[in-house]
């Protein structure tokens, strides 16, 4: 009977290929410390080599250790680096002169010192990451067209963000990023500091695909929400910043996006300040395209929330480019992002109102507000403006018929803030018959039954500021709903502000006998001895009208 043939060894099995290393690394020692020429380059080669078979040890000793695709890639880059250590040491023989000149030489084995380097920290980086425990997760496997040899499980995946040469972890960021486009939920929860440190440093690759496609990652995982505090301690603001100033086109855009989400948090919105982030905005928010425009003003909008950093921006120029964004954006949400920024900028320093006046910022909002839909920010930014520049300024500017177009059509925010205009302009009897000639009363009336008590109070004390003005109260006295509303507001409860100004209001419109009926019918009586007990302003007196007037009332019914 013929003898049945001995099994073949897988070549390429980690165990061979373990085996294969182990048995290279004394001979390499021993080529590496009789090489001739260049002591401490050797030197330091050698030191690299001693390290090899303690590291292939921590190495191996792991049970899943021969389960792995990234075991046998390590182990035949381990192998090849040794193998060439044995050829360069054998060049450099006493014996045998050298082939090629001494510059070659020696890049050579710098060459080798890297790879040495590169291996060794491959191997202890694989251990530390814990992708060998792996092993037996399920994989996400690619398409069938694009299929590779491994299984690219996400843990894997995010190992080979750090290991191995510039190419391989380009692959892996392809395919990360492939992975998170399909909404592969687990990518989100398996990024950890150290993957979160390598895709940061990819930032800076030499490659511009590499770049491009680890800031889209960079981008989506800023987008999810989870992973900003992780992302900015591990150092990723300076790459963005230097990416946004001179990346490429989509480079730029995925940066600047991200830093708008990251500026949310006003510590690392600081700390964009820091890194010297706003020169890099101030340039995209004049030069860039619509993208990059929109998102470098809602950086500066969120970093002009801090007041601390404020001064900075304005002294980086912030004003002037804000303003010719409410002139002349590319697109609106460039004004919008400007004309906060603005509020944000002029909400509490003195100084800085004084600077936005002088820059003709008051013209630039006011031209703004004539859109379609005004917003509170351009509203809010001219309240705060209203210290700096005189009312009749602001009137033949046109202010009166924007805040008309915003109590008709704006956001209840931005209803808000005009009533505050109203109530700061109205600072004489010419002024309030102008007011009320706009149709202004009947439009603030109409916001005493608003959803947020703000908004009533701001109405209610606007209104409040007109009523010496006959015509306006004949305006008032005209909407019986307006009467209701503000006895309404005559609530006792410590949260409603508004109950002062309403008081006022009805006191003016206490002179009208039918106002007076519609009060006592809606129960004004019972709400105003609650408030002349709380010492309200006018309470005692506009109840003792109506008190009054109930008893003449009882005396002709008799």
């Amino acid at each position: 009977m013929a003898e049945e043939p001995e099994p073949i060894s897988d070549v390429n099995s980690a165990s061979h290929l373990l085996s294969q290393a182990r048995q290279l690394v004394p001979t390499a020692l021993d080529k590496a410390r009789a090489a001739a020429g260049f002591p401490a380059r050797w030197k330091y080669i050698i030191s690299k080599l001693e390290r090899v078979s303690p590291c292939l040890s921590d190495f191996s000793s792991h049970p899943c250790f021969a389960k792995n695709a990234l075991c046998k890639e390590l182990l035949l880059s381990v192998t090849n680096t040794l193998v060439e250590a044995i050829e360069l040491a054998g060049r450099c023989c006493p014996a045998e002169p050298l082939c090629l000149g001494k510059l070659q030489m020696q890049s050579d084995l710098d060459a080798l010192s890297g790879e040495l380097d590169l291996v060794l920290n491959d191997c202890a980086l694989l251990v530390k990451t814990g992708v060998l425990g792996d092993a037996a997760m399920s994989p996400i496997l690619a398409d069938s067209q694009n299929a590779t040899p491994m299984h690219d499980s996400v843990h894997e995946l995010l190992a080979r963000l750090q290991i191995g040469h510039a190419e391989a972890k380009h692959r892996a960021v392809d395919r990360l990023l492939e992975v998170m486009m399909e909404g592969e939920k687990g990518v989100l929860a398996a990024f950890g500091r150290s993957s979160i440190g390598a895709l940061i440093r990819l930032l800076s690759a030499t490659s511009s695909k590499t770049r491009e496609k680890t800031a889209t990652m960079i981008c989506l995982l800023t987008e999810s929400g989870s992973c900003e505090k992780l992302l900015v301690s591990e150092g990723v603001l300076p790459p963005l910043i230097r990416l946004a100033e001179s990346g490429s086109l989509f480079c730029r855009e995925k940066s600047v996006v991200s830093l708008q989400r990251l500026s949310m948090a006003a510590d690392t919105a600081r700390s964009i300040v820091g890194h010297g982030g706003v020169p890099v905005l101030i340039e995209i928010c004049q030069t860039g395209d619509s993208i990059c425009q929109s998102a470098a003003a809602g950086t500066l909008k969120n970093l002009s929330a801090v007041p601390e950093v404020r001064q900075t921006l304005v002294e980086e120029g912030l004003i002037r480019v804000m303003i010719d964004l409410l002139d002349s954006g590319i697109v609106l949400g460039s004004k919008e992002h400007a004309a906060e920024c603005l509020q944000h900028v002029t909400a509490s320093n003195d100084s800085l109102r004084t600077s936005v006046v002088s820059e003709g910022g008051v013209r630039s909002l006011l031209s703004y507000l004539d859109g379609p839909f005004p917003q509170e920010s351009a509203v809010g930014a001219l309240r705060n403006l209203m210290g700096s520049v005189a009312a009749d300024s602001l009137v033949s500017l046109g202010v009166l018929p924007r805040l008309v177009h915003v109590l008709k059509d704006g956001s209840l925010g931005a209803q808000q803030a005009a009533a505050s205009i109203i109530c700061r302009l109205s600072n004489s009897s010419e002024m309030k018959k102008v007011i009320g000639e706009f149709g202004c009363v009947a439009l603030l009336a109409r916001m005493l039954d608003a959803k947020t008590n703000k908004a009533r109070e701001a109405a209610a004390q606007a209104i409040a500021g007109l009523m010496s003005c006959p015509q306006n109260s004949r305006e008032l006295k005209k909407d019986e709903k307006s009467v209701a509303d503000l006895v309404r507001l005559l609530d006792s409860n410590p949260h409603n502000t508004a109950k002062k100004y309403a008081v006022s209001c009805l006191l003016s419109l206490s002179s009208s006998k039918r106002c007076k009926k519609l009060m006592n019918s809606c129960g004004a009586v019972g709400c105003l001895k609650k408030l002349a007990d709380m010492d309200v302003t006018g309470a005692k007196k506009l109840l003792e009208r109506l008190e009054k007037g109930k008893l003449k009332n009882l005396f002709i019914r008799r």
